[in-house]
């Protein structure tokens, strides 16, 4: 992957997207398309609890901080985590200014509930990377809150996770060098997409419309 400047570097965010659908994630960070949706209002409501810039609240053996400001040079991407949290261990790294030594541990908030893929889980993965280059440390779980079930889903960080968001990242540099959007075959999952409207259009101009009908009821 060649090198960028900072300010090249890819949203983390945009692993979920293309995980879901690459053609989304190119709609959205290449052609600078985007159409909101219940989903994705609600997913902006949940953020703001988490998103206050550089707020932090320590409360016994554990810092909280949210909002966090992420990066990594390896995977040429940079972000926001919404919460992480730093857990007093006699095993953990030191933090400037702060006594005791912390594992690390990043919280990301979802809408809705666990899903039946892992494009939530890759997004997490992905933060836990940013913050173990950043930070010089190991980190081997995160967690998932998701809103509907008032619950966090712990998530063990592994190598194989890491190799996944490793070619997922040098993939959409690839896309994104050439600004090439991809074209991907339909199928129900493009109901609860929010660019269906842009989308769909452009996939039916270049198919009849008779044979998009025939593919979906053959699915």
């Amino acid at each position: 992957m060649a090198s960028k400047e900072v300010e090249d570097y890819l949203m983390l965010s945009g692993l979920q997207h293309f995980q879901f659908c690459k053609r989304q994630w190119a709609l959205i960070h290449i052609e600078q398309q985007w159409e909101e949706n219940v989903r994705t209002i609600e997913g902006q409501h949940l953020h703001k609890k988490a998103d206050q810039p550089f707020i932090k609240e320590k409360r016994g053996n554990k810092l909280t901080v949210r909002a966090m400001p992420i990066q990594s040079h390896e995977l040429q991407i940079n972000g926001v985590c919404d919460v992480v949290e730093f857990v007093e261990s006699p095993t953990g790294i030191e933090l400037s200014g702060i006594d005791g030594t912390y594992q690390v541990f990043p919280v990301e908030y979802k809408r809705g509930k666990p899903k039946k893929g892992d494009e939530d889980v890759s997004q997490l993965v992905a933060q836990a990377m940013c913050l173990e280059e950043m930070l010089v440390c190991n980190i081997d779980k995160g967690y998932l809150f998701y809103n509907e079930i008032k619950h966090r889903v712990e998530v063990t960080i592994t190598d194989a996770l890491k190799d996944k968001v490793k070619e997922m990242a040098k993939e959409m540099h690839q896309y994104y060098d050439k600004r090439y959007t991809p074209k991907v075959k339909t199928g129900p999952f493009c109901q609860n997409c929010s660019l269906q409207h842009i989308c769909l259009p452009k996939l039916m101009h270049k198919r009849s419309v008779k044979s998009y009908i025939e593919g979906r009821l053959s699915e």
